[in-house]
């Protein structure tokens, strides 16, 4: 009786066992897919994988995962059907890695399409934040003050067969007010530059901003009247804040002369008050030499029309989207994913822009400094990398000091007790740590410029 107690005992102990054992071996496969997956909850909320929006697969939930053979197949790049599993892009912490990653011979595909985009628009339309959603990473700058992208950049979106190149630039400006407001010579030079070698012009308008948005900005009207021949699309943007949607229509009628893609509009004229007649007058701040310098190639005569022209009458489509809505920029990508012709890829698949990983830092906490400091103080500050070193376990630590003109402007960057500062790199790093898939140790310090 004894020796069979004891039997019943230990058998219950092994089936204990191996019931702890599947358990653990759950639990291991559970947090080794978590941690492998982690990265890409930016990309899908509803357990699905895809690199920025390629054929990916869809994987069983962590839970119900038994085999050690099924992650040891995802680790090495194979999904549960045998469909080929790609991590995503993103930035290398290491600038030679980005930099032999830019120089690296694209992976072409059978039939490749390629598509070169440049966003160009009025100051604070909205630019960066498109493309930023576009490409399903954070890597442009965005603040709510004008002027936050200083250069052009560039963004590389592959899907399928695709590649969709992205030419982010700053806001159209004069020379005048550059030189009123100092700013760098990039933003007067890169927006033209950009535009001479894109396949598709994509303009882009705040339809929140009531007094701007019923007609073009000058320099914009200038841009397109330069290059006729690139094919150019509206996207009004913002429109969650336009609270009237039938004035969407009114706006658009004016942006684009009541043209689309050679089609005239039909649209219902709307009756309004006296005080709404009243239009935004044209930029009279542009000099002389604002016009020698960058329309040169376009007579008086084209000068003065555009000066009393409202829209551009050969836009061949017309969005009207909210670039934070992720539906309605799905529908612009999908236009351009359409709008490619065959070529062969320019980058590799794996490039998702050609920052540097600095400048990429640099930008990023120049967003935050936009964001919290007020007027005219984050405009005058410069930075300086001083410590940007990789740790044993992966994670990177980037030491950057902060110079100011005033000392009032240092109190400001610090603030309180340090928490403006802590709380600046706080965020900043951890934007960083998305860009580059690492943990990211961001200090942040403050000094006068004597």
């Amino acid at each position: 009786m004894a020796l069979g107690t004891c039997g019943r005992f230990f058998r219950s102990c092994s089936v204990l066992s191996a019931r702890a054992l599947v358990c653990a071996r759950q639990e291991s496969a559970s947090c080794l897919l978590t941690a492998e997956l982690k990265p890409f909850s930016v990309f899908t909320g509803n357990g699905g994988c895809s690199q920025r929006g390629r054929v990916g697969c869809i994987f069983t939930p962590a839970c119900l995962i038994t085999s050690e053979a099924f992650v040891s197949r995802l680790r090495r790049g194979k999904a549960a059907d045998g469909s080929v599993y790609r991590l995503p892009a993103s930035v290398p912490a290491d600038r030679g890695e980005q930099l032999s990653l830019l120089m690296r011979h694209p992976d072409q595909p059978h039939d490749p399409k390629v598509l070169k985009v440049a966003v160009i628009g009025a100051p604070n339309a909205g630019k960066s934040t498109l493309s930023n959603q576009l490409l399903g990473r954070k890597v442009f700058a965005v603040s709510k003050k004008v002027h936050t992208t200083r250069a052009r950049a560039l963004g590389v979106l592959t899907e399928d067969d695709t590649q969709i190149i992205l030419l982010d630039t700053p806001g159209l400006t004069t020379p005048s007010k550059a030189k009123r407001h100092q700013l760098e010579k990039t933003l007067l030079v890169d927006p033209w530059d950009t535009v001479k070698e894109a396949d598709l012009m994509v303009v882009m308008v705040d339809a929140g901003d009531r007094w701007m948005c019923s007609r073009l900005d000058l320099e914009v009207l200038k841009c397109l009247a330069q290059h006729p021949q690139i094919p150019a699309i509206l996207v009004l943007n913002k429109v969650d804040l336009v609270k009237a949607k039938d004035r969407l229509l009114d706006i658009t009628a004016h942006l684009t002369c009541g043209v689309v893609n050679g089609r005239r509009l039909r649209i219902r004229p709307v009756i309004k008050p006296p005080w709404a007649e009243k239009k935004p007058e044209r930029d009279l701040e542009s000099s002389p030499e604002d016009n020698e310098e960058q329309s040169s190639s376009l007579s008086k005569e084209k000068l003065k029309e555009l000066r009393t022209q409202q829209g551009w009458p050969r836009f061949k489509d017309v969005f009207m989207l909210s670039s934070v809505d992720g539906e309605d920029v799905e529908t612009l990508k999908k236009y351009f994913m359409a709008a490619a012709k065959p070529g062969a890829w320019q980058y590799h698949s794996e490039v998702l822009t050609d920052q540097s990983p600095e400048e990429v830092c640099t930008n990023l906490i120049r967003e935050k400094l936009l964001e919290y400091l007020p007027q005219e103080v984050p405009y005058s500050l410069t930075q300086t990398i001083e410590l940007w070193q990789e740790g044993t376990d992966g994670e990177v630590d980037i030491s950057v000091k902060l110079y100011t003109k005033k000392e009032t402007h240092m109190k400001m960057v610090i603030g309180a007790a340090g928490q403006m500062v802590a709380q600046i790199a706080r965020e900043a790093g951890e934007d960083l740590s998305r860009v580059f898939l690492r943990e990211v140790r961001l200090k942040l310090t403050a000094k006068l410029r004597k």
